[in-house]
C-alpha cells in the first residue's frame, strides 16, 4: 500500500481498514446509532446488528456465537482472560506458567499478579522463539491455574505448537490462554482443534478499525469461569460492563468474514512476496540473517538483523519505507527487542534487527522499490 509514495511493510504493527469493511461500518454512524442496550426498536436494530457480527467472528475460529466476548481491543482481552482466571481460581492454586517471548499485554498483567502472591513460571523460547508442549508439560504443578502461550510471535513471526499445548492443559486441568492477535487472518484458527479455553484477537490486525477487539471464553464442557474486571451495566453476559461499539464491532465481524473468504490464497500471494524480499535481500547484502527463518512462520512477516548497523539508523535512512524495530506497542524504541534476546541474540546484534510485515495491499513493485532502497543504503553507509 503506497501513500505519496511511501511503502507500507508494518502490517504487524496495523493494517489499513479494508474499503469493504469501512463500507459495512458507515451506517452504523448515521442510521443504525441505536445502543445495544436500550429496549425501543433502535437498541433492537443494534442488537441485530452486534448479533450478526459475533456470528461472524465465532465462525471465524470455529466457535458459538455465545462464546464471543467484545472488549475494547486485544490489550484488554488479555487482561480480562489473564487476571479473570487468577480471581475466579484462586481457591484451586496460583501458579501461571507464562512466556517470556509474550506481547506486553500479557507478561505485564502476570507480572501484576505477581505482585499479589501469584507465582509465576516463566519460559524461556528456543534459537527461533518457539516454545515446546514439552516446557509447559514439565512447568506444571499441582497448584497450577493458567497456561499463556501465544500462537504466533508479532517479532519474529514464529508459530507455536498451540494444539499440543492445548491439548495437555486440557488433560491436566489447566485453563490455555492464547494470544492470537498477530495470527489471525494470517493462518487457520480453530479453538476446538487446538484445544484453546481462552483467546484474544484485535479488529485493528486484520483490516477492522482500532479500539474493538474480543475474547473467546469457552463454554462447552468444562467451561471457563472468569471474574469480570469492568463492573458497570452487566453487559457481554456479564463479563465486560460497557456501551458496546456497534461500528467496530460491525467492520469487525466483516473483516472476519473476508479474512475466512480469502485466507488460504492471500497467505499464499504474501508469502510469494515475502520470500522474493527475503531473496533478493540475501543476495544482495551481505553479513544480513533472517532471524527463524527454518522454523514454522506466519507469511507475512521478515525479522532481519542488519549486521553492523543499527536499526534506528537505517530505518532513518530509508524514510520512504514503513517498517519496524520492535513491537509497535513498546514504548521507546531504542532498546533491543526482548523477544530477540531471550532467543539468545546479543543485545548488540538485536539492535540491528528490523520487522518487515507484508499485508493485503502489498504488491511486487513495492517489494521492488523496497529492495532497490534498502540495498542502496545498506551499501552505502
Amino acid at each position: 500500500m503506497s501513500f505519496n509514495n511511501k511503502i507500507y511493510l508494518d502490517y504487524n504493527a496495523t493494517t489499513p481498514i479494508d474499503p469493504q469493511v469501512l463500507q459495512a461500518m458507515l451506517p452504523i454512524y448515521s442510521e443504525n446509532f441505536g445502543n445495544p442496550a436500550s429496549e425501543h426498536c433502535f437498541g433492537k436494530a443494534a442488537v441485530e446488528l452486534v448479533d450478526a457480527a459475533r456470528q461472524q467472528i465465532a465462525r471465524f475460529i470455529n466457535a458459538s456465537q455465545r462464546e464471543i466476548i467484545f472488549t475494547s481491543g486485544a490489550t484488554e482481552s488479555c487482561n480480562l482472560a489473564i487476571k479473570g482466571v487468577a480471581k475466579a481460581y484462586y481457591s484451586k492454586g496460583k501458579h501461571i506458567i507464562v512466556s517470556t517471548v509474550e506481547h506486553k499485554a500479557v507478561l505485564e498483567p502476570c507480572k501484576r499478579l505477581a505482585t499479589e502472591g501469584y507465582e509465576l513460571t516463566i519460559l524461556q523460547p528456543d534459537s527461533n522463539g518457539q516454545i515446546s508442549a514439552e516446557q509447559v508439560a514439565d512447568a506444571i504443578n499441582r497448584n497450577t491455574i493458567l497456561v499463556c502461550v501465544m500462537m504466533a510471535n508479532n517479532v519474529v513471526g514464529t508459530i507455536n505448537p498451540v494444539e499440543q499445548i492445548g491439548q495437555l492443559c486440557r488433560k491436566r486441568g489447566v485453563v490455555f490462554f492464547c494470544d492470537a492477535t498477530q495470527a489471525a487472518g494470517k493462518m487457520p484458527i480453530d479453538v476446538e482443534q487446538m484445544n484453546i479455553d481462552l483467546l484474544a484477537m484485535s479488529a485493528h490486525k486484520i483490516y477492522g478499525t482500532k479500539g474493538i477487539g474480543c475474547l473467546y471464553v469457552k463454554q462447552k464442557k468444562p467451561r471457563v469461569k472468569l471474574v469480570c474486571q469492568n463492573d458497570g451495566g452487566g453487559q457481554e453476559y456479564g463479563y465486560r460492563s460497557g456501551t458496546l461499539n456497534v461500528p467496530g464491532i460491525v467492520g469487525f465481524g466483516a473483516a472476519c468474514e473476508m479474512s475466512e473468504r480469502s485466507l488460504t490464497d492471500e497467505a499464499a500471494k504474501i508469502k510469494k512476496l515475502r520470500d522474493k524480499f527475503e531473496k533478493e535481500l540475501l543476495a544482495n547484502i551481505p553479513d544480513i540473517i533472517i532471524n527463524s527463518a527454518k522454523a514454522p512462520r506466519l507469511p507475512n512477516t521478515s525479522n532481519i538483523l542488519f549486521k553492523g548497523i543499527e536499526a534506528a539508523v537505517l530505518l532513518k535512512n530509508i524514510p520512504d519505507i514503513a517498517a519496524s524495530s520492535g513491537s509497535a506497542c513498546d514504548a521507546g524504541g531504542a532498546d533491543a527487542s526482548y523477544v530477540l534476546t531471550a532467543m539468545g541474540i546479543s543485545n548488540e546484534l538485536a539492535k540491528t534487527s528490523i520487522r518487515f510485515s507484508l499485508g493485503r495491499f502489498t504488491t511486487e513493485q513495492e517489494i521492488n522499490t523496497a529492495v532497490q532502497q534498502i540495498k542502496n543504503v545498506v551499501l552505502g553507509l
